[in-house]
């Protein structure tokens, strides 16, 4: 058998691998989402029914009433320069919350499932993490238009990707928050799930 014809018989079985890796890929992102829906979402609005989460999203809410949007970049900017300066007034008065330390301890008691989660209020702003985030608004990002633009039933679960710190396949499942008292959705939240773990 002559030189090009092997050549091309190699490029079509690594061409069949390639497409078959995809198809597995996607297969497992689904079963990914279903996992998250069936498993993962009931754990998260169990803790998120807490009244002292609904409690800060609300206190926030009344506080951010007056933002504009001008308001909400200047902040949003004082965060992302906050992450990398010494003076972390904003950051520390978030991560120092009672809201943080619940949610800290909500991600430490799931046993690595959780590789983070944030609470945003009506304007797409952190109200309490259990991490630093890249930015303190997440207003235009999909994790906060998906879920408290959408209703109080509404569940985002975003692609599977690499974790390059934490070296593990993650989503972020995010879904709004709901005041019981009311039925209104008031804020939402994104957790970032270990899809490793999942069964």
């Amino acid at each position: 058998m002559n030189k090009s014809i092997l050549k091309m018989i190699s490029l079509s079985a690594a061409s069949l691998a390639t497409i078959l890796t995809m198809q597995s890929v996607a297969f497992a992102a689904e079963e990914h989402i279903v996992s998250i829906r069936r498993d993962v979402v009931p754990q998260v609005r169990s803790w998120l029914a807490d009244s002292s989460v609904i409690s800060a999203i609300n206190n926030q809410n009344m506080r951010h009433a007056s933002l504009d949007q001008t308001d909400i970049e200047r902040l949003d900017n004082q965060w992302r320069s906050e992450t990398s300066s010494s003076n972390r007034e904003l950051v520390n008065a978030v991560l120092s919350n009672s809201l943080s330390s619940y949610l800290g301890d909500v991600k430490n008691g799931a046993g690595g499932l959780y590789s983070e989660i944030f609470i945003m209020d009506d304007k797409g702003l952190n109200v309490g993490q259990s991490d630093v985030t890249s930015d303190y608004w997440q207003g235009d990002e999909d994790k906060w238009i998906k879920t408290y633009l959408a209703g109080p039933d509404a569940v985002f679960i975003d692609e599977v990707k690499f974790d390059e710190s934490t070296q593990t396949f993650q989503s972020q499942l995010s879904l709004s928050v709901i005041d019981p008292m009311t039925g209104m959705t008031i804020g939402a939240v994104t957790v970032g799930v270990n899809v490793d773990m999942l069964q």
